[in-house]
């Protein structure tokens, strides 16, 4: 299904089942070897508690999370905003935790990106360089595994023909085939060569009310960014009814660059390289009540 709806739009498509890549080495370097066991996905907080006007109280705990989802211990992979509550500022945050466990502490590999107060560019942290907690703020959507090991879904894609980026590429093959029955998928994927499109949001909330995707644009910070970058990505195929953001990709690299992925930008040489795993649950925790559809971008 994903390599027809691929081919539809990259020069040239591979998917196929293999062993999960350790991923505890380079690129990775995550806490965990692999993407598989009990996979689940959850959507936490959403926009709506960033936009208009952002509810800073709304604050989560990735191992309360594992805990919510019957999944304590999980290795949890995806893209969220950061606690501003920690941080004193906002940022991009690109979860990468193997919550803790009764035996085990959380290892907590994520990362921060934030605008540069020096030269208004990328700055890109990892969270444990300065913090010791697995928070984050207002909204999250999440991959959990037991981290195992196991089969995965390989996909190579490379020559960008079509306007989708890889990942709505991905959703949209997934809705067009399954229809009315949401399929869900995590994990992770390596844009190898290229450049692509990033945002960070300001470390200032807005003062005035974001209403329109049009105000939401002109207050995110757009970057060029270049490969490689390590991306974490949710999708699920169509929304049953939750008010989810059925897209959420975020990323980071070893050369200080990362944050919210939305396309490349060099379409002719861009070459992705992904793991990805079905989910078989979905947790929807703390939904808003008031909802819109604006910055789901």
């Amino acid at each position: 299904v994903l390599q027809k709806g691929l081919k539809e739009n990259f020069a040239d498509a591979q998917v196929s089942v293999v062993d999960c890549p350790d991923l505890t080495q380079e690129p990775f370097n995550f806490p965990a070897k692999g993407i598989c066991g009990k996979p689940r996905i959850a959507d936490v907080g959403g926009v709506p508690y960033l936009i208009p006007l952002p509810q800073k109280e709304k604050v989560y705990d990735l191992n309360t999370v594992a805990k919510d989802i019957e999944l304590p211990g999980a290795f949890i992979l995806g893209a969220g905003a950061a606690s501003s509550k920690v941080l004193g500022i906002n940022a991009e945050f690109i979860p990468i935790v193997q919550t803790k466990s009764e035996k085990k502490p959380a290892v907590n590999g994520s990362y921060i990106a934030q605008i540069n107060p020096a030269d208004k560019g990328c700055l890109l942290e990892k969270y444990s360089s300065k913090y010791t907690d697995c928070e984050f703020g207002l909204l999250a959507n999440l991959y959990a595994s037991e981290g195992q090991p196991g089969k995965v879904i390989e996909v190579k894609a490379s020559g960008r023909t079509g306007e989708l980026n890889f990942v709505s590429c991905l959703r949209q093959t997934l809705e067009k085939h399954y229809g009315e029955k949401p399929v869900g998928m995590g994990g992770t994927f390596i844009i190898q060569k290229g450049k692509a499109k990033i945002h960070i949001m300001p470390p200032e909330f807005s003062a005035c009310p974001l209403n329109t995707d049009e105000d939401v644009n002109n207050w995110l910070k757009f970057f060029e960014m270049k490969a490689p970058l390590i991306c974490q990505p949710v999708i699920v195929s169509r929304d049953p009814g939750f008010d989810l953001r059925v897209e959420h990709t975020h990323c980071f690299s070893h050369h200080g660059e990362g944050g919210h992925y939305h396309q490349d930008t060099s379409p002719d040489s861009v070459q992705y390289l992904g793991y990805f795993q079905p989910a078989e649950l979905l947790f929807r925790i703390d939904r808003p009540l008031e909802t819109h559809l604006v910055g789901r971008d």
